[in-house]
This record gives C-alpha cells, sequence and structure tokens, in this order.
C-alpha cells in the first residue's frame, strides 16, 4: 500500500476514535434538566394569557385584511447579514450562526422582516395587488443578556405591508398595534416616533456625526469607537450609559431630512392627531437595523413614574427588497413580543382567555334506568 494512503487512513481513523470518544463521554454526562440559559417552558398556567394574546392578533390581523405567511426559523446567514446590517448589534453579537454538515452557514433568525422580504421575491408576490399585507407569528432568536422580559427565545408577532409609500399606512400599523394592545386589556401605552429620513438625508447627517463623536471618542465604549467610521448611526442606538450620555447632545437627523422625508413624516404625523392615538416625538431613536428608512416607532407602557416597557416596535424599510435584488418597493413593518405582552397583562391584572364551559350534558341511560 503506498505510503501516502496508509497516512490518510491512519488520519481517518484517529478521527473516528476521537468522534466515538467524544460521543461516549456525551452519553456518560448527566443530563441537565433545564433549557439552555435564556430558553424556558410556557407552562399550561400561563397558556390562557397565551391563548388570549394569539385570538386577539389573529382578530386583528383579519379585521385589517393581512394575510398569514410562515418563514423557516433557519435562513442562509447572509440574509439577516445583509438586510439587518454589518455593525448591528444583531450581526455582530447576537445572531446565533452555525454551520450544517453539507458546510452551509446559516442562523436561526433574529427578526422576520428579512424573511418576509426573501419570500415577497422568491416567490414574486411583486405581480400581486397592492399594497400586499402579510402576517406572522412565532420564535425568533438572539444571543442578549437574559432579563424579564427578554429572552434569547422569544415569541414575535409580525405585520408588514408592501408595495406603498403613503404615511396613511404608517399611521394604518400603528392604529392596528394600538388595538391589539388595547384589546388586550394593556390601557396605559405611549408610541414613540421619529424620522430617520432616507440614504439621501443621511450623507450630510452622517459626516456631522462622525465629526461629533470623534471629538467625544474617549468617553464612548470600544464597539462605539469602532462604528464612527463603519456605522455612526449604530452609536445612537448603543445601550451602554456612557454612550447614551454622550448620544444625548448629538445632532439630531430629523434636523436634516430632506423635503421628500419631511413632508412624510408632517403627513404621518395628521393622520395620527386625526386618528387620536397617543404619541411623542423622540428625536433621538433611531432603532437597531439598518433597513429602516423614513418613519420609526416603538411602543412603550407603563406607569406614570414607574417602569416602563417596550412591548414592539417597527418601521419604513423602502429601500430593503431592492437590495436583496427584487424590485424597488416601499414597505413598513412592525412586530410585537408576545412575552412582553404576556407579562405586561399580568402586570396590569387583565383577563385571559376562558373557554366556555358546557351548560347542557347529554348520558346515555340504560333499558333499566
Amino acid at each position: 500500500m503506498p505510503r501516502k494512503k496508509r497516512k490518510i487512513l491512519k488520519k481517518s481513523a484517529r478521527k473516528v476514535k476521537v468522534a466515538k470518544k467524544e460521543e461516549k463521554t456525551q452519553m456518560e454526562e448527566p443530563i441537565l434538566l433545564q433549557p439552555p440559559r435564556g430558553m424556558r417552558d410556557i407552562l399550561p398556567g400561563e397558556q390562557p394569557y397565551w391563548q388570549q394574546v394569539r385570538r386577539v392578533l389573529n382578530r386583528a390581523s383579519q379585521e385589517y385584511g393581512f394575510q398569514r405567511i410562515d418563514t423557516p426559523v433557519v435562513e442562509y446567514a447572509n440574509l439577516f447579514i445583509r438586510s439587518v446590517g454589518e455593525g448591528t448589534d444583531i450581526v455582530d453579537r447576537e445572531m446565533y450562526v452555525f454551520a450544517t454538515k453539507g458546510g452551509d452557514k446559516v442562523a436561526l433568525r433574529p427578526e422576520f422582516t428579512a424573511s418576509v422580504a426573501r419570500a415577497y421575491i422568491q416567490h414574486g408576490m411583486n405581480v400581486l395587488p397592492k399594497p400586499v399585507k402579510l402576517f406572522s407569528t412565532g420564535s425568533v432568536y438572539r444571543y442578549d443578556r437574559p432579563q424579564e422580559g427578554r429572552y434569547r427565545e422569544h415569541w414575535q408577532a409580525n405585520f408588514d405591508i408592501l408595495g406603498e409609500q403613503d404615511a396613511i399606512l404608517d399611521a394604518q400599523l400603528i392604529q392596528l398595534a394600538c388595538r391589539v394592545v388595547n384589546n388586550l386589556g394593556i390601557k396605559n401605552i405611549q408610541f414613540q416616533i421619529n424620522s430617520i429620513g432616507c440614504s439621501q438625508c443621511h450623507k450630510d447627517y452622517e459626516d456631522l456625526l462622525i465629526s461629533y463623536f470623534e471629538s467625544k471618542k474617549h468617553k464612548l465604549c470600544q464597539n462605539c469607537r469602532e462604528r464612527i467610521k463603519t456605522n455612526p448611526l449604530r452609536i445612537l442606538d448603543c445601550k451602554e450609559d456612557k454612550c447614551a450620555q454622550v448620544s444625548f447632545s448629538a445632532p439630531q437627523i430629523i434636523d436634516h431630512l430632506c423635503l421628500e422625508c419631511r413632508v412624510h413624516f408632517k403627513s404621518l404625523l395628521e393622520y395620527l392627531d386625526e386618528l387620536d392615538l397617543p404619541y411623542v416625538i423622540n428625536p433621538r431613536m433611531v432603532r437597531g437595523l439598518n433597513y429602516y428608512t423614513k418613519t420609526v416607532f416603538e411602543i412603550w407602557s407603563g406607569e406614570e413614574g414607574g417602569k416602563k416597557q417596550s412591548l414592539g416596535g417597527g418601521g419604513r424599510y423602502d429601500g430593503l427588497i431592492k437590495s436583496l435584488g427584487g424590485e424597488d418597493t416601499p414597505a413598513i413593518g412592525f412586530a410585537l413580543g408576545m412575552d412582553r405582552l404576556v407579562i405586561e397583562m399580568q402586570r396590569v391584572n387583565a383577563k385571559p382567555y376562558r373557554e366556555s364551559k358546557p351548560r347542557v350534558f347529554l348520558a346515555q341511560l340504560g333499558d333499566l334506568a
């Protein structure tokens, strides 16, 4: 037998031996009777709250003309890298990425929008009557620091409207979110609204940000120092206290909108006023995903003077479909955290779902009864 072939066979034998040893070690290890950190079971006692959330979401999706779409939990990783964007917390630190046995680089979905956009392109939904309204629910995964209301596996409800750019649709989605939350018994809510403009607005604004953050560089965390040149907008979204303090005095995007974006934002605010929806303008809000354009918003709940909790958020992503290879398609969407909704329902003593109990019983009686 040639020497080279013998070496290959020996190497293969060693790999098999190591694999068997690792398998034996794993079989001998005690089973941890708990899920991995950041994951949890939803027990029967909690299910009435979850049933109520699903019931209200499904009813709202039907009333507003949405059609359900289900996308895979696992997608190719580059879908999220290209859409959510490099330099974001999700892509840089929070995504669950792994290689399949076939060598494909895949990821557990960290959010729904990229998958919905991919499905819209793949299945030719651009030929459908506009707007196209899609609704999803399911689990998403982020390797974040677990805390109350923030799990590594959590559940989201996602609403997307594709094919129209009129600000009335932005207002309609915000109204839908308000109705869902109110119908769950959560009454004390507020929407934070901002416009982050378009790529045209960002050209001069990013130069201002770079200049500002360069002068405060020594006060920023290491990640944000690296973002100054690559993605300065993401510094505004950093959760570190010292970065938030620096960002508080940074130039505001709302002061640097182009004419089209100013008109769009003004129209949205007028619609919200007509609908009498509770909102405040938060000029520092940018949200943590690179695909957002124009409108961004978040839904907050909490007592006055007490702890407030984010229940969800969203915004426009007018350039995402085109960036993934589809037609130029304006779109807007938002997601509600279903875990957060359940926690808030319990906090405000909202009523869970109750199945109606039968009032009539039928019993079969024999001849001797």
